[in-house]
């Protein structure tokens, strides 16, 4: 008799929770960048127009449109955006430029008009500033003759404003000097307060909303921004009853106390659970992690010290050598690289346990993407630095040439980060391609795989925001990246990444965990797609920008309103289960930076995001410390506890137990939270809402400058920062750190090519198990050892046969 051998075939399992769930994530998704879509066209179809000339009465060209485009890339190439901003976008120690020109030319026509015996000098002002003489058809713009005298006076103000010879202002002596490149800045900044005064066409209203506030140019809230004020906190209120009225029906059946009916647990302890070669390996991403954490901490002091005392660092003058502009630049982009760093480690780390094996040579790509993104840094930061310090041949170079604010990255280097975060999800992707074959296309392995390949995708879409694209259409896009790759997708990435190691541990089921990260998706999405908007109220944009971007950005506030009603559930959830199992819980502290996330999101995100995102507050407060205060809460109370996390909960296994150190663990919890709560709240916040009060009462123009910032009061509160900052570096970073190179130090080398999947428990009571495509060990009360399949919801279906080779004999005996 002879006998074949037949592979079964491998048959998908179900999906774990309703279609419904799909179908609103996917309405969601559909609606929001369907109205995404039609926001870019009328982004590139009706922004202010930028003039292929500017031209006084009798056609003599005054600049051109090309001068405005160089002014603008010697704007953000020489890191001035890192300095002060442009129409409220930037940083916080130089003014606003479009509002300081703005007002000096105001201030000048004003006093030109008074001198020369005008009877009404104030209207006519008005009158001149607000008349739109942009021709469409030839696309030349007409100066008035005051207009252009003012041009000129201000261009030689910029001069010597850009080149001082001394470190006065905090930038580097001589920062700007060719005459040439200082007229083009000039142009720039002149057509942008063009822009916020001329009205635009059909309506009574400027190009920005009437933003800034100023007076002498008749600029004050529209009506637009007033209504929407209004109907966006009607419409937060609305949501949040609907979300309370839903939560009190439903909350048994989709929050975490459904993960009551979860058995108890016994933990396995890290020395029980081995490692993989690229789990191994992503110590080592941690430890520059770590590094990079300490090195934007210590930028972050630096920066900080400048708005205290700009004259000198403690009798240094450390402008001549760190300028603000750069330490800036390298501050914000360390707090994205490193928490994203984080991020990308704890997926190659979390991978094996998802599919249960490695692929062999997986190390061998994560130690690539590494040493890829280790270059990328490097090359960036060299190019950063020669574009602030003005090296020649970082002028318009891809490879040197400085961009925007958050995606300072030169061209060249902007483009490898796309590629080393399509070679992450390639390495994600290797690692768990075996288990998504046997997956629904909805399941949790495929969404861990879903929200990892959207990371390298939005932020590919930066690539559109080139120094050389118009103003509002470069902000268009630079959004994308600022707020919806760092503020919805990272967040969904992270969600799944948080519900995935609970389901880990045990502490939920995989349907319980689907139906989180799906309401989180469509809550987030509901409100984040559209609420990007919130950044261009004032940025040329058409008035619906800030009509969808105000109502949707409220309703930012309420998945964020919904985790911290369920982190009371979750905390009782875990303290249950921690009481129940036999053997200690081994990530006390990687929870606790998850549960500080909860926190910060409402607070940092929802609270301080909420108060900044109304149109009527952001009118005055864009630009001020109100910014910085949420910029920071949200950034590091979110995602940098969220790294901080999720570093420890790998390092835990990467860690001998012998040589794991609690007690550093939970100073740097203690130290991280209470430094940055002293930050916000006894410098940030304070100044912020004094600096809101100075631009309401006394003008923007005033808010923003240097004098107010410098004031003897205001220096103070600056001080009182101090302590806050040597407890969260001291206290909170260097333990992090000291605790990453315990990782590399003494990391546990990778043994093995298979790990138990899913599970880092052990159910201690009886459960049925289902296996469908391998045998898998069992342990005494007949689990399967490294599996979760006991719960009814993780059960795969199965093939016909019961194991994958049937044997079978031709003849049918």
């Amino acid at each position: 008799m002879v006998r074949i051998r037949a592979k079964a075939k491998q048959v998908r399992s179900e999906l774990m929770v309703s279609k419904g769930w799909i179908q609103g994530v996917a309405l969601v998704m559909v609606f929001g960048f369907a109205v995404m879509g039609f926001l870019a066209l009328r982004t590139y179809t009706d922004s202010m127009p930028q003039p292929k000339q500017v031209v006084d009465s009798q056609g003599e060209v005054i600049f051109t449109g090309a001068e405005i485009t160089d002014g603008q890339q010697t704007f953000a190439g020489r890191g001035l955006q890192q300095y002060g901003s442009i129409m409220g976008h930037g940083g916080y120690l130089g003014p606003d430029y479009t509002a300081d020109y703005l007002r000096r030319s105001a201030g000048f026509v004003l006093e030109a008009l008074t001198a020369s015996g005008v009877q009404d000098p104030q209207g006519e002002l008005v009158e001149m500033m607000r008349t739109n003489r942009f021709d469409v058809a030839s696309g030349d713009l007409v100066f008035t003759d005051l207009q252009i005298a003012a041009f000129k006076d201000i261009t030689q103000h910029y001069a010597e404003y850009f080149g001082s010879p001394t470190t006065q202002y905090g930038l580097i002596p001589n920062v700007i000097t060719d005459p040439a490149e200082v007229h083009e800045l000039t142009a720039f900044f002149a057509w942008t307060a063009w822009a916020s005064a001329a009205e635009r066409p059909g309506h009574d209203y400027s190009y920005s909303n009437n933003w800034p506030a100023e007076p002498l140019v008749d600029n004050a809230p529209t009506a637009d921004i007033i209504v929407w004020s209004a109907l966006s906190l009607i419409s937060l209120m609305v949501a949040l009853g609907t979300l309370f009225g839903l939560y009190g029906r439903w909350s048994k059946k989709m929050g975490w106390q459904h993960g009551e009916e979860t058995p108890a647990l016994s933990f396995r302890q890290p020395g029980e659970v081995k490692v993989t070669p690229a789990q191994s390996a992503t110590a080592w991403f941690f430890f520059v992690v770590a590094l990079m954490f300490l090195a934007q901490a210590f930028l972050g002091a630096a920066i900080e010290h400048y708005r205290a005392d700009l004259s000198s660092f403690f009798g240094i003058d450390l402008a001549q050598i760190l300028p603000f502009n750069l330490a800036r630049t390298w501050h914000v982009q360390l707090s994205l690289l490193w928490t994203a760093a984080s991020f990308l480690a704890a997926g190659i780390f979390l991978a094996p346990y998802i599919s249960g094996r490695e692929p062999k040579r997986q190390h061998w790509l994560a130690y690539g993407l590494l040493g890829a993104l280790a270059v990328v840094i490097a090359g960036s930061f060299v190019g950063e630095a020669m574009s602030v310090f003005g090296v020649e041949a970082a002028k318009d170079s891809i490879f040197w040439g400085m961009q925007w604010e958050y995606i300072d990255l030169p061209k060249v280097w902007q483009g490898m980060l796309v590629v080393g975060l399509t070679l992450w999800i390639v390495i994600i992707y290797r690692g768990i391609r075996a288990r998504l074959k046997s997956e629904h296309r909805f399941n949790l392995p495929w969404l861990f795989f879903y929200s990892g390949l959207a990371i390298p995708a939005f932020y590919a879409v930066g690539m559109l925001a080139g120094t050389e694209v118009h103003l509002s259409v470069a902000e268009f896009w630079r959004f994308w990246v600022v707020h919806l790759w760092v503020e919805d997708f990272l967040e969904l990435f992270t969600t799944v990444m948080v519900a995935y190691i609970f389901v880990m541990l045990g502490v939920v089921r995989h349907k319980i965990a689907m139906q989180i990260i799906l309401l989180d998706v469509i809550l987030y999405s509901a409100g984040g797609i559209l609420g990007t908007m919130h950044h261009l109220y004032f940025s040329g944009t058409p008035v619906e920008h800030m009509a969808l971007g105000a109502f949707f950005s409220a309703l930012e506030v309420i998945p964020l309103t919904f985790l911290t009603i369920e982190a009371w559930s979750f905390l009782q959830l875990g303290s249950r289960q921690e009481s129940r199992s036999s053997a200690p819980f081994p990530h006390r502290w990687a929870v606790m930076f998850l549960v500080a996330v909860g926190f910060w999101n409402f607070l940092g995100a929802g609270i301080f995001g909420f108060l900044i995102n109304l149109p009527i507050i952001s009118y005055y407060e864009i630009g001020t410390a109100l910014t910085a205060n949420h910029a920071h809460a949200a950034m590091m109370g979110v995602y940098g506890m969220l790294g901080v996390g999720l570093a420890l909960f790998a390092l835990r296994y990467l860690i001998p137990a012998n040589r794991w150190p609690d007690r550093l663990a939970k100073l740097s919890f203690w130290c991280l939270n209470l430094g940055l709560a002293w930050m916000t709240f006894a410098t940030l916040l304070p100044l912020g809402v004094i600096q809101l009060w100075h631009s309401i009462n006394d003008g923007y123009f005033e808010a923003r400058s240097l004098n107010f910032i410098t004031e003897p009061g205001n220096a103070v509160l600056e001080w009182l920062r101090l302590p806050g900052d040597v407890l969260f570096i001291v206290g909170g970073v260097m333990p992090f750190v000291w605790i990453a190179w315990l990782g590399v130090r003494y990391r546990i080398k990778g043994s093995t090519q298979d790990v138990p999947m899913e599970a880092l428990f052990v159910e201690a009571q009886p459960a049925v198990s289902v296996s469908a495509y391998r045998a898998e060990p069992t342990i005494e009360d007949g689990s399967p050892a490294g599996s979760t399949s006991g719960y009814a919801s993780d059960n795969r279906s199965t093939t016909d046969s019961k194991t994958d080779d049937d044997t079978r004999p031709v003849d049918g005996s």
